[in-house]
């Protein structure tokens, strides 16, 4: 019934789309309150020296942008090429071309901000190398293929988080675009790195730093900026480089950490606020593998 509804909205005018985000904008912020609690502390922990009003500000103005990245979404599950070109541009694609030229596959970082749903679209539209995306599959087998579909329609693959290092290991010997949203929250068993982020200690997924060392490829961090709205450009930072025989294990997730923050200082209401990054401290996470060596 969702997914029907779904695809139903996808045949409306973007600005008709807009007007039904602004009232999922009104509905979710004034009415139901949607995980404003978490949202609100969240912003807190992250910018103490900010002021009430400021951070009141930040809190409305990301559900604001919740409501039109929805609408923009939709829009975009059936936008032709030509409509998205104008709308989401790379800007320096000349730099991944030159990784291509040299035989390198390339990892693009991104996070939930601006509208990342775009992203993968943007990829498959501007780069000259497929894209292969990571994505968390859904339980319901018509919505998964509708996912996947509508995320490589202009090309490229997506990958099960779950086998996203043998898949890319079995792909060593071609040339890829490894895309993947690395900032949410690894389970609390799960390995991960943890570092100081937003004032507070923060978890992050490893492994793509060891991925990219194996295939000895650059890594970019995925700059996204709003121009206005439903207008996007592009960035892509290189925050790694091979040879990698110097550099510590987790200096690429640590790099990765510290843009990310430069980008949701400079624009805080683009984040995503809703996610519970901050699920556990860095003591109850040691607490719990110790209890669980010590029962080994």
């Amino acid at each position: 019934m969702i997914l029907g509804l779904l695809k139903g909205l996808s045949w409306l005018p973007l600005p008709v789309l807009y007007g039904i985000g602004d009232m999922v904008f009104v509905l979710t912020f004034y009415i139901v309150r949607w995980r404003r609690k978490l949202a609100a502390k969240n912003i807190a922990q992250s910018f103490p020296e900010k002021s009430e009003q400021e951070r009141a500000r930040i809190l409305r103005n990301h559900y604001r942008n919740l409501g039109r990245v929805l609408a923009e979404a939709l829009w975009g599950i059936r936008a032709d090429a030509e409509k998205l070109r104008a709308r989401i541009t790379i800007e320096n694609v000349e730099d991944i071309k030159a990784c291509a030229d040299r035989g390198q596959s390339v990892f693009l970082m991104a996070a939930h901000f601006c509208n990342w749903e775009w992203t993968i679209l943007a990829a498959g539209l501007w780069l000259p190398i497929p894209t292969a995306a990571v994505y968390k599959p859904q339980r319901n087998e018509g919505a998964d293929r509708f996912l996947r579909n509508t995320r490589t329609r202009f090309g490229g693959t997506m990958i099960p988080h779950k086998t996203f290092s043998k898949e890319v290991i079995k792909r060593r010997n071609e040339l890829n675009a490894y895309a993947l949203v690395a900032d949410q929250t690894p389970l609390r068993s799960a390995n991960k790195h943890w570092a100081h982020f937003l004032n507070q200690e923060t978890t992050f997924f490893v492994g793509t730093d060891k991925l990219a060392k194996m295939l000895k490829a650059p890594v970019f961090f995925v700059v996204m900026h709003r121009i206005r709205r439903g207008y996007y450009t592009i960035r892509l930072e290189r925050i790694g480089e091979p040879p990698y025989e110097n550099e510590s294990d987790t200096v690429l997730i640590d790099r990765y950490a510290a843009v990310l923050e430069r980008e949701i200082r400079a624009s805080p209401s683009d984040w995503l606020w809703i996610h519970n990054k901050w699920k556990y401290s860095r003591e109850d996470a040691e607490a719990a593998e110790a209890r669980n060596k010590n029962q080994e």
